[in-house]
């Protein structure tokens, strides 16, 4: 017969695992129709004023809001598929492939961008917002889905944080990994600016190319030092789940 603190504790654990699930869920279905509303009902201005703000050229793909709304419903599409046939075992003998891909994703791109995207868009939206978001987008993007991909991107990924354990890459992987994607996205953006003729963001369209330098530098420098906030609250918060996991790893 089971003890009543045995039974306590599955009890607790079989809430605890719903309660992440249900997250997971939430999030998964928010962000995915999130994207397909941006993608399908957005329709940015046409007149060649606003053109030479929001030009056709490389769609919705070229904003770095609707790719972290990409990676934020792949994580947590990935977290539900993990939920179900995967683990949430602390250490793992031999962490199923979709465990490993989930952690990693969340370690390197998932946190570092959500936090970045949130804290550049309405840092920048409360300094100017015509340098982010013009008012000429108010008609057509609904408040809604600014708070879906600025706000809730951050929300959603915090409560990740405190809800589940992960193991963190080799910190140099990690690094590795967010700068080749901020990378690819810094030549993807000038490649967008040669063909239509427009930056994608107004902010660029004030900087002179020395200041355009210094803030491309310190968007890579910020996200990268995400990447080791996140490590550093994830062993903060999991700190007996780490000491743990090395242990059963040694």
């Amino acid at each position: 017969m089971a003890s009543p603190r045995k039974g306590n504790s599955s009890i607790y654990q079989g809430v605890y695992g719903a309660l992440r699930t249900l997250l997971h869920l939430t999030a998964a279905v928010q962000f995915s129709y999130g994207i397909y509303y941006d993608y399908t009902y957005v329709e940015f201005p046409t007149t060649e004023k606003e053109m030479r703000l929001h030009h056709p050229w490389g769609g919705k793909f070229k904003y770095l809001t609707f790719l972290d709304a990409i990676i934020q419903a792949l994580y947590y599409i990935v977290s539900l598929v993990n939920d179900f046939v995967g683990t949430n075992e602390l250490a793992p003998k031999k962490a199923p492939a979709v465990r490993r891909f989930k952690d990693w994703l969340m370690a390197t791109l998932a946190f570092p961008v959500a936090i970045n995207v949130g804290v550049t868009f309405w840092t920048l939206y409360a300094i100017d917002r015509e340098l982010v978001f013009p008012k000429v987008l108010d008609p057509v993007f609904p408040s809604w889905l600014n708070h879906v991909l600025h706000t809730n991107i951050v929300v959603f990924i915090v409560l990740e944080l405190f809800t589940s354990y992960r193991a963190y890459p080799k910190r140099s992987q990690g690094l590795a990994g967010l700068a080749t994607f901020m990378g690819a996205y810094l030549v993807w953006i000038h490649v967008v600016k040669h063909y239509s003729g427009v930056w994608v963001y107004p902010v660029l369209e004030v900087l002179q190319l020395p200041q355009r330098i210094l803030f491309f530098v310190a968007v890579i420098g910020f996200t990268l030092s995400l990447y080791l906030l996140g490590e550093f609250l994830n062993n903060t918060v999991w700190a007996k789940e780490v000491k743990l996991a090395k242990r059963k790893t040694n």
